[in-house]
């Protein structure tokens, strides 16, 4: 006998839906001795009945899905419960105080008995205070008591409105309320179970959940293995960073909440499902919505998931889709509002449409770009509300700018971010380390150019500095040194004055080297060549600025960012994104 799992109605009621009457959770559920006993605090509760109290009001006509329950067959149709007493139990109380506080005439459908704590079956009848004094389990039962007892209180200036509160919530509780039931062979040892279970070793995702009712219809017998292995080669597809990343757009380390990546595409299927306006997910509302649709035709179903997955690898290899779909589900847009676009379109409609789509979001207008008579106050700068535009505008350059698919793999954005070009920020460095840092990055720089008097001069100076970090008033020294360093490193034109603009605005690594982020264009040019040679990815964009690609040939100083070679930069990205700019 194979494992089974059903959706079973968790107290006895008509369903709204089928308006079918429903048996609910019967039988006694008996809760063996390797357990421990009842331990949710108030907490627990009162997050339960908050979580049932909001179902009952805005979702009148959905079912609400608990975390699985996985039990045993026993004789005479009962359950040994090997995963779930905390839910259930918890359930049994808020069933018998409606009873017990007249509330309702019915308690639970289903009873609780324990292998060692013999006298918890009967204390439950009771939950007497004075017993509660007697033992742990007793004393835990009677705080979760008095803890629903309390947010059941009635507000007495509206005792009626809170009566018809009460009689949602149990009619909610009757009817919609379901329980994911998961119940093993008879002949399988439980303890083994309940250990995985209790690791986390057994994932009853709603991808799984989904999984095990698809391959136990009957409509597919004789092609389960064939479905299993597609299955699991849409997981492996999706395993690859590259396309999870165009999928799944900005997701930063340990942040990722899929335990299967085949999850995003089952929860796309149901978002598409999703009533307009709600905001919450419901728990287990992928299951929820999707589980109807595989019973009734299991084919149907793993066809479209078939088909969604075909269009993601299509889009994947395509470039130009690849990059403009990729852009915009990294700055926010959900995988399956795209989907929902492209229905019904053709592939140019389509094109044109993520067009409109990226202008629409991008919201950058081009006298923002640059200093004008008509544009003084509202040209985008680094430090205010401009930053995201700035980055998305300068990230959709790179994209543009690239003739391959752009890597999305968490480069740009996490280990990427806005950087000045050109920055003469020394002065904010206050630590030993940072000094030490800066100087040896200088020191390198000043080697590497024509060995002019300048130059030797600077370097000397570096050395001696080096050998007196430990020294009094070493700050007011490097001030005074970085300052002159800096000011022969940087255009004599604009030595000494901060640039925010977007032409001295760049994609650079997010390091938290704070000399690195405050250096001067030449210093940062060396590292981006040394990074480009050891193989580490260098958005084209930001590497032809280093390597003066958009600079007039006539103008050309390699070692400076001067006027010349912002406005040559800056041109070029408004030329790239023309079509994107209002």
């Amino acid at each position: 006998m194979d494992s089974k799992l059903e959706y079973k109605p968790v107290g006895f009621g008509q369903d709204p839906v089928s308006k079918e009457q429903n048996q609910g959770l019967t039988g006694t559920f008996f809760i063996p001795a390797y357990q421990r006993g009842y331990r949710w605090t108030e907490v627990e509760v009162r997050k339960l009945l908050d979580d049932l109290k909001e179902g009952a009001r805005s979702r009148k006509d959905e079912y609400y899905s608990l975390q699985p329950i996985v039990v045993k067959p026993r004789d005479g149709g009962n359950w040994e419960l090997i995963d779930g007493q905390q839910r259930l139990t918890t359930l049994w109380l808020i069933f018998n105080f409606m009873q017990q506080g007249g509330y309702r005439r019915s308690g639970a459908v289903f009873d609780l008995d324990y292998e060692t704590r013999r006298g918890s079956r009967d204390y439950l009848k009771t939950l007497d205070v004075e017993q509660a004094k007697e033992n742990i389990d007793y004393f835990h039962l009677r705080k979760a008591h008095e803890a629903i007892k309390e947010w059941f209180e009635p507000d007495t200036e509206n005792e009626q409105t809170w009566e018809n509160n009460v009689l949602q919530i149990y009619t909610y509780l009757s009817t919609l309320v379901r329980v994911i039931w998961y119940e093993v062979p008879a002949d399988e040892a439980p303890i083994p179970i309940f250990t995985r279970l209790n690791r986390g070793r057994i994932p009853l995702t709603d991808a799984e959940l989904l999984k095990a009712v698809l391959l136990s219809a009957r409509s597919i017998a004789g092609r389960e293995n064939e479905i299993a292995a597609q299955w699991d080669g849409i997981e492996r597809d999706l395993q690859r960073e590259e396309i999870w990343a165009f999928v799944a757009g900005r997701v930063k380390p340990g942040g990722d909440r899929y335990a299967t990546r085949i999850s995003l595409l089952l929860d796309t299927l149901a978002e598409n499902e999703r009533p307009a306006g709600e905001k919450k997910r419901p728990q287990f509302h992928t299951f929820d919505t999707l589980v109807d649709k595989v019973r009734a035709d299991p084919g149907e179903f793993w066809k479209g998931v078939v088909a969604l997955h075909a269009r993601i690898l299509g889009w994947f290899e395509d470039v130009d889709q690849h990059n403009k779909i990729g852009f915009l589900v990294f700055i926010g847009v959900p995988f399956g509002a795209i989907l929902g676009w492209a229905k019904k379109k053709t592939r140019s409609a389509f094109n044109s449409f993520l067009d409109g789509e990226i202008k629409r979001r991008l919201d950058v207008r081009k006298d923002s770009l640059r200093d004008g008579r008509d544009a003084k106050d509202k040209i985008l700068s680094y430090g205010d509300s401009g930053n995201t535009k700035l980055e998305n505008l300068l990230l959709l350059f790179n994209v543009m700018c690239s003739r391959e698919r752009f890597p999305f793999k968490g480069h740009v954005g996490e280990h990427w971010s806005l950087e000045h070009i050109h920055a003469q920020n020394a002065q904010e460095l206050t630590r030993k380390d940072q000094w030490e840092s800066w100087l040896k990055l200088y020191r390198g720089t000043l080697k590497s150019l024509p060995a002019t008097e300048d130059c030797q001069r600077y370097i000397a100076e570096i050395e001696d500095a080096l050998g007196k970090l430990d020294s009094d008033r070493f700050g007011d020294h490097f001030r005074g040194l970085s300052a002159r360093i800096e000011a022969h490193l940087s255009p004599s034109d604009r030595a000494g004055e901060a640039d925010h603009t977007l032409a001295n605005l760049a994609l650079l690594s997010r390091d938290d080297n704070a000399a690195l982020n405050n250096a001067v264009f030449e210093v940062k040019r060396q590292m981006v060549l040394e990074w480009d040679k050891g193989g580490i990815y260098v958005p084209l964009a930001t590497r032809h600025v280093f390597l003066k690609y958009y600079s007039k040939a006539g103008a050309l100083q390699p070692h400076f960012w001067g006027p010349e070679d912002k406005a040559a930069y800056l041109q070029a990205i408004e030329d790239k994104l023309a079509p994107y700019l209002s």
